[in-house]
């Protein structure tokens, strides 16, 4: 079997992704659950809250929809692949092919195929910057001395997957229809 069955139903193919088979139903539901940090919290904290953070975070800095939608899906791919610690994901190279690859058809499907480099940059950018300060307010733990300062006003509590999910579900259609992208 080369497919993967999903939350909805979908058969999808993570090594040969298509379009057609990513559902933002799919996205949301399984990164509300999913744990951020391989789950070396000191509470449970998921992807899609951290998504759903750093999305806002970018709403607050004054970036394009684009690039606030580019936040909320930019750990997309975790859904169908799991989240992995970065240390071990930057020494797996065929991951990080296969990880690119599903991000990337993520993005298309979404109308954000074109994401320029500077676009791609601010995504990076407030993911890092929400990255130290979810280690900061849940673990108590400096990543840097340098501490990134932030615009908005992240939630770090403890909330359900369902209030998350639909959270998730919520800002992805309102950014979708700020950017004015039309979903396929």
């Amino acid at each position: 079997m080369n497919y993967m069955l999903t939350y909805s139903g979908e058969h999808v193919t993570p090594l040969e992704p298509k379009a057609e088979q990513i559902h933002i139903v799919d996205i949301a539901h399984a990164l509300s659950f999913l744990s951020r940090a391989g789950g070396h919290l000191k509470r449970f904290y998921t992807v899609a809250q951290h998504s759903i953070n750093c999305a806002k975070e970018a709403e607050a800095r004054g970036y394009s929809a684009r690039v606030c939608l580019a936040c909320l899906l930019h750990d997309g791919s975790e859904a169908y692949l799991s989240d992995i610690v970065r240390p071990i994901k930057d020494a797996l190279t065929n991951y990080l092919k296969i990880e690119k690859s599903l991000q990337e058809c993520i993005y298309k499907k979404y109308g954000l195929g074109d994401l320029t480099d500077e676009e791609r940059q601010l995504v990076k950018s407030v993911d890092d910057d929400v990255l130290y300060h979810e280690f900061l307010n849940i673990n108590e733990v400096r990543l840097s001395d340098e501490e990134p300062q932030l615009c908005g006003n992240p939630d770090f509590s403890q909330r359900s997957t369902t209030e998350t999910e639909a959270e998730f579900k919520i800002m992805f259609e309102r950014l979708l229809q700020r950017a004015g992208i039309n979903e396929t």
